[in-house]
């Protein structure tokens, strides 16, 4: 096996959680240089790793094939940039940018010095969401008519961080709405209108807090939730269909094991406790039963294998950067929807 060698961008919640343990751990990669300020801290996570101080030294390095993006959002499209113009392959963490030119201008680059430009669209490995995907591939709940999904927190406090400060990029809606889209999208594809509610609803709060978003799709609905002041949560998803239905509570408990410095390659890995699993309602024999599913575990190794196939094998690129501009098309469209209290149509916009 003829590993990746990667540089990372950043080492702060995202690149030292979702990025640094499975470019650790996995033996298709080699992580060999991290840009970060805080040395210390990539050091004792790492070993003996080399710390960079400017960007110039990971897309510089003849060695380095793969430029791992993780810092702030209003800085992925200048990165990305210097990176797939340096013929680097390109994984920028979500949201790919804050604006749909930005995500076209990183497309054609990456189709001009044929590098891959991928999306850190993890989410579509939590294994409460690889279960719905599977129960609708095979048709358990036949024709989708009401799809629901909640990402809901308790947190009434506004945090000191730059995802809870005034600017471009910032707010529930880029951060946690980008995986609920990117999974409507990656399951249904792009809607027909966009409905949105999106607001700050916590006091001195400086960004959007609270997303309320439906997507349109001839008979089928799709409707995308936030909320940040929500102590009793209901179902993580519920999904309808013509032929039953399925509810699942419970988060995907990736996040949680990373946060503890649990090894994403051990047994066991992104197995769902048996209390989260969803219940299926269907009709059999003429009868109403309700039974338990097991929820298909976890598995963000899948995106980085898959990522290392796609340079090595030329398979399918797992997050492709044109799934990261439909994304980033239909915040703006939530954004334009809240604005001005009507729908927003695709019909006639690019896409």
């Amino acid at each position: 096996m003829e590993k990746i060698k990667t540089g990372l961008i950043g080492y702060g919640f995202s690149g030292a959680t979702f990025h640094a343990p499975f470019l650790k751990a996995l033996d298709e990669f080699d992580l060999i240089k991290v840009l970060s300020s805080n040395q210390e801290k990539v050091q004792n996570d790492l070993g003996n790793i080399t710390v960079a101080e400017k960007m110039d030294d990971i897309i510089n390095d003849p060695e380095i094939e793969l430029v791992v993006i993780t810092t702030p959002n209003t800085l992925h499209y200048e990165m990305a940039k210097q990176s797939l113009i340096a013929k680097k392959h390109v994984i920028i963490e979500k949201p790919m940018v804050v604006d749909p030119e930005e995500a076209k201008e990183l497309i054609q680059l990456a189709k001009q010095n044929n590098v891959m430009l991928s999306v850190y669209q993890n989410r579509r490995w939590d294994n409460d969401f690889l279960t719905i995907k599977h129960l609708i591939s095979e048709g358990s709940l036949g024709e989708i008519t009401t799809y629901e999904a909640h990402f809901d927190r308790f947190r009434p406090n506004v945090r000191n961080r730059w995802r809870e400060q005034a600017g471009k990029g910032s707010g529930m809606l880029y951060d946690l709405g980008s995986h609920l889209i990117d999974q409507a999208l990656h399951l249904f594809g792009t809607p027909q209108f966009v409905l949105a509610d999106v607001f700050a609803q916590r006091e001195q709060s400086q960004v959007d807090d609270y997303f309320h978003i439906i997507l349109g799709y001839e008979q089928r609905r799709v409707i995308l939730h936030s909320g940040s002041i929500v102590k009793g949560q209901g179902p993580k998803f519920a999904v309808h269909g013509s032929k039953g239905s399925f509810i699942k509570y419970g988060l995907d408990g990736q996040e949680d094991a990373l946060k503890a410095g649990k090894i994403p390659t051990e047994k066991d890995w992104g197995k769902d406790k048996e209390e989260w699993y969803g219940a299926l309602t269907i009709d059999e024999n003429g009868k109403e039963v309700t039974k338990k599913i097991e929820t298909i575990p976890g598995s963000y190794t899948s995106y980085y294998r898959q990522v290392y196939d796609h340079i090595r094998s030329g398979k399918a690129n797992p997050v492709p950067g044109e799934d990261g501009l439909k994304t980033i098309q239909v915040i703006h469209a939530a954004l334009q929807s809240s604005k001005e209290k009507k729908a927003v149509f695709f019909n006639n916009q690019e896409q």
